[in-house]
């Protein structure tokens, strides 16, 4: 195995799909990559790009290689005679032994192989979804500024969580105290409006005020703002805004904190994924939706720890969260095997603060991943310590909550028992190395070591050791002064007491003495410009990079440059000399571009501070190599040309041209749009389940689309969609998409509105029928005979059943016998519903009731084509001259 090698190349459909930015373009062209060099987990992705068919991959051994291990083989194999005979049967013998190798071993090896570079990429891929997750979990809460505050308890900031709404939800403040309960809410939804009218001024206006007084109520020390979208960039000036007028105008009445008071973007995808998850709703019932996210937005900044935990019940809403963009390669218990695994780590590291979190209900979330515990024994643990009230002290968890010895010795450690809570104003005292990650068994040890110093330090006298107060005023000593602490040499004070084997233990008891509980996290830092940049788009880096090909649609058009919004919000600036290549020909731009023009663009640069790209149109940039993206390549990637691969290209395109002479590829960027010819669309379609489909190019013109669906096996059908709003300036205008698009009397707006008002339902309800209860597969004899079957079994009743019609794809027919003879009526699908005897019904169901009240009716005798022709909702890619014609 460490011999063999893996080569890549693409198929012809791999060639043209996979571009320099797409996902498999590192993978592309891979020679002789040995399998001791896949170290992350690029096999997945290769493996991935072989499925889809984009991809041919090889795994051998180097012809050397194999030439010896044959020529090995053959010492043991072959005669050592010289005769004519044994000539001859050592012919015999070579000829088995390649053909061993070639038909058992080689294809039993490349088997192995496979297995051990999925093996490995697996393990990496989980690896780094938990070292994401780790970077996201074992993160210390924010900070206030202050350095003179006692506890960490009151350094836990007041935060003011935002979320931007549209409207409907409006836009939601939710202030927390230091413990994350929900203080107040407000609803602002006409902070963020930009109209000049006098009415919207005012309500804008109103709501400044009722936010200048929400924070003046409150003093938060700290606002999150959800990076949701670029509204959110105007929202945090605007909040700004309001903390400048009220510093200006009120300096009295405002804290030090608020006058510096910062405002930090927070990630939403974890807070939408607590706002949908039902623990949401239990923990905060009688909250909206953009309330609880606002909530999680702040919490999150609050303890990260907890909010991670909460997500980690029985639902396992964690597993939605996306951190690599390999994980769907893992399953879900693989992936929540790692959460335990880090999330178990973290809570031990941090410990849990047992009377704060039996004070606020989510701070117990991250109870269930303390060593020795688990859901189960933590649910039981939580309902004992809620209904018991405030502890005092470690052990009262063995002696008054049920915890077995075993259990306790394991879990004791991590737990905190402080003045924290309801316990924050009681006088009970509490052993101060119960805030410690001291375990109980070493207590003795802490004892005996914070005594020494303390009388080192002339405070006592050593013939008291057993005294209680003593010990404790010993232990408080220590911790007042940690200087001492750390002038210990604990390698000679363990020799002198004899306890060399309890080196490592004195240590860290020191240690925790010197600060209990310190937070070894790594401490929060806001997002940086790029990560700002990334989250508030909602896209990846991958997606928003120069030299991306856009749809972009005019906002603005002036003379020398054209304002456009792209598809994520984000702001482009297309100049005159970037418009076309024949630019110095162009007067204006307003006789070329008007508002609402979609444009087929690639990304020359972007100004990510200004969150602005500037764009180019010119079809020689279109074309230009120079933007292919800038990619660290695997050493072992080699984009070769044989002659051999040239030739082969060339036969291949002149076979395309030949069947494509009328096809025009166009210049439309959507997922579910390909340059496709019917054949090619079909063949797309042909491993995929029924409901998939594809939008194509239509041999009607550039005026036209065709949306091809797979009805079932071997049964597609085409609908034609007209484009309208379409410039007849150029080629290139009329290879873009139209403004309008209309599929019969029905029109839409781009592609999206396509799939989501007519295709999605469509799909829906051709699956519909297709699961029904009373579908048959098969020719019309077989479900004909099924159906005379059944009536013999059962001969007072009207039997029926729905099968597809094989002429018109798109239509389904519904065959019954009431007597003797089947009979058979049309039922077309359409995205309204099913369409039977001119009237249309929203589900198969109530069809099937008016059929059975209206058997007798005179329709169900068989319709002419002509009739038929009219009613059927789509037609096959195969009708006309051909399959090889557009449509």
């Amino acid at each position: 195995m460490d011999n063999a090698v893996v080569s890549t190349s693409p198929t012809p459909n791999g060639n043209t799909a996979i571009d320099s930015f797409h996902q498999f373009a590192g993978v592309k062209w891979l020679r002789e990559k040995p399998l001791s060099r896949f170290e992350d987990a690029q096999w997945l992705l290769i493996q991935k790009a072989e499925e889809e068919k984009l991809l041919q991959v090889t795994i051998k051994l180097p012809q050397v290689v194999l030439d010896k291990l044959i020529n090995d083989s053959k010492d043991y194999y072959l005669s050592d005679g010289v005769s004519k005979s044994a000539q001859l049967w050592n012919e015999q013998r070579t000829l088995i032994l390649r053909d061993g190798f070639d038909k058992f071993l080689l294809p039993s090896m490349t088997k192995e192989a496979r297995s051990l570079l999925n093996s490995r990429a697996k393990s990496w891929l989980l690896l780094d979804y938990g070292k994401l997750l780790w970077d996201k979990v074992s993160v210390a809460p924010y900070q206030r500024k202050e350095t003179d505050v006692g506890s960490d308890e009151e350094t836990a900031p007041r935060v003011m969580a935002c979320c931007w709404g549209p409207g409907k939800p409006a836009t939601t403040f939710v202030m927390l105290d230091s413990s994350g309960e929900v203080l107040d809410v407000l609803h602002a939804g006409s902070l963020s409006l930009r109209g000049q009218s006098v009415d919207e001024q005012q309500r804008k206006k109103n709501d400044q005020q009722r936010v200048q007084k929400f924070m003046m109520d409150h003093q938060p020390h700290v606002v999150v703002l959800g990076a949701a979208n670029l509204s959110c960039r105007r929202l945090k000036e605007n909040i700004y805004e309001i903390i400048f007028k009220m510093v200006e105008k009120c300096p009295r009445d405002v804290s030090d904190e608020m006058d510096n008071l910062n405002i930090v973007y927070g990630d939403e995808s974890l807070p939408h994924l607590y706002e949908n998850s039902r623990i949401s709703v239990d923990q905060l019932p009688s909250q909206e939706g953009i309330t609880r996210r606002a909530v999680a937005l702040g919490r999150y900044l609050q303890n990260p720890l907890s909010m991670v935990a909460t997500l980690c019940g029985p639902g396992r809403e964690i597993l939605s969260w996306k951190l690599n963009p390999l994980e769907n390669f893992l399953t879900p218990d693989e992936k929540y095997g790692m959460v335990e695994q880090v999330m178990v780590d973290v809570t031990n590291q941090v410990g849990l603060d047992l009377n704060l979190a039996s004070s606020h209900e989510w701070l117990y979330a991250p109870l269930q991943f303390i060593s020795g515990l688990g859901p189960r024994k933590a649910a039981f643990l939580q309902r004992s310590l809620v209904k018991a009230g405030p502890i005092f002290t470690r052990k009262d968890l063995l002696t008054s909550h049920g915890l077995g010895k075993k259990v306790f010795v394991n879990a004791v450690g991590f737990f905190r028992v402080r003045r924290s809570g309801l316990t924050s104003s009681s006088s009970q005292y509490i052993d101060l190395l119960d805030d410690t990650r001291i375990h109980p068994e070493s207590y003795s040890l802490a004892k005996d070591l914070a005594k020494d110093i303390y009388c080192e330090d002339g405070n006592g006298d050593a013939n008291d050791a057993d005294d209680e107060d003593m010990l404790e005023m010993a232990i408080e000593h220590v911790r007042e002064k940690p200087h001492l602490l750390r002038a210990v040499d604990v390698r000679q004070y363990a020799e002198q007491k004899n306890r060399l084997n309890k080196k490592e233990t004195l240590n860290d008891i020191r240690l925790e003495l010197i600060k209990g509980f310190q937070d070894r996290r790594r401490p929060y830092v806001g997002l940086s410009e790029d990560e700002e940049f990334y989250t508030i788009l909602g896209e990846t880096e991958e997606a928003v990079s120069e030299g991306r090909v856009v749809q972009a649609t005019v906002h603005k058009v002036q003379p020398h440059e054209a304002t456009c919004v792209l598809e994520y919000g984000l702001i482009g600036m297309l100049r005159k000399e970037d418009y076309a290549d024949d630019w110095r020909d162009v007067n204006s731009l307003t006789d070329k571009l008007h508002e609402g023009d979609t444009l087929t663009c690639r990304i020359k640069s972007i100004q990510k501070n200004r969150y602005l790209a500037f764009l180019t149109c010119r079809e020689s940039e279109m074309r230009n190599i120079r933007f292919q993206k800038q990619q660290i390549m695997d050493p072992y990637y080699r984009e070769e040309w044989s002659t051999s691969h040239i030739a082969q290209e060339k036969a291949r395109k002149v076979k395309e041209l030949a069947k494509k002479k009328h096809f025009k590829a166009r210049m439309i960027v959507h997922p579910r749009f390909q340059n496709f010819t019917a054949d090619e669309a079909i063949e797309f379609l042909s491993d995929k389940d029924p409901g998939e489909s594809v939008i194509r190019p239509s041999s009607r013109g550039l005026s036209h689309l065709t949306l091809t669906l797979k009805v079932y096996d071997g049964v597609y059908a085409d609908k034609d969609i007209v484009e309208g709003g379409k410039e007849n300036k150029n080629i290139t205008s009329l290879l873009r998409i139209g403004k309008t698009l209309k599929i019969g009397e029905d029109t839409f707006e781009d592609l999206d509105e396509v799939m989501d008002r007519y295709v999605d339902p469509l799909v829906a309800r051709l699956k519909a029928m297709l699961n029904y209860r009373k579908f048959r597969r098969g020719s019309k004899n077989e479900v004909e005979e099924l159906l005379k079957k059944e009536k013999s079994e059962n001969p007072k009743i009207v039997v029926y059943c729905f099968r597809i019609c094989y002429e018109h794809p798109g239509t389904f027919l519904l065959t019954h016998i009431q007597n003797t003879n089947p009979y058979e009526e049309y039922v077309s699908v359409y995205p309204k519903g099913f369409k039977f005897r001119k009237q249309m019904f929203k589900d198969i169901d109530r069809l099937v009731a008016h059929f059975q009240r209206h058997i007798d009716d005179p329709f169900r005798r068989a319709h002419s084509i002509g009739s038929v022709a009219a009613t059927v909702p789509m037609r096959s890619p195969a009708t006309g001259s051909g399959r090889n014609n557009r449509r």
